[in-house]
């Protein structure tokens, strides 16, 4: 009897330990979305494939001001994460309105370019 209960705890800890070793397994994923909302105006995707230790990726967002932002980023042991942040067209300010005098008149425009963005582990 004890030999069946001693082999029945090893058998239970093998099982156990072979789960746990299997759950640290790299990731593999791909997946992707988008939203396009007339009435709130919420224009935005993403997509993102990971294989093991490297992730690549990007996002695409419409920013209030008019402009769209682009994020393409990677992630892996040796590079750490990188990111390409470019924002595409150019802004729309509104123009102030109030009562006060020196308030109200046109909007105007601005245009930015590409941040890089990285961080090594």
């Amino acid at each position: 009897m004890r030999t069946f209960i001693v082999l029945l705890v090893v058998s239970c800890l093998a099982l156990a330990l072979a789960k746990h070793e299997e759950g640290h397994a790299p990731a593999h994923y791909k997946f992707e979305y988008g939203v396009h909302d007339p009435h709130t105006h919420d224009v935005k995707s993403q997509w993102e494939h990971r294989d093991g230790h490297h992730l690549t990726g990007a996002y695409k967002m419409k920013e209030a001001d008019g402009t769209v932002r682009v994020v393409e980023y990677v992630s892996d042991p040796h590079g750490g994460f990188q990111a390409v942040v470019k924002r595409i067209g150019y802004a729309k300010h509104p123009a102030h309105y109030g009562h006060h005098k020196g308030h109200g008149g046109e909007g105007g425009e601005s245009y930015v370019g590409v941040t890089h963005w990285g961080q090594k582990h």
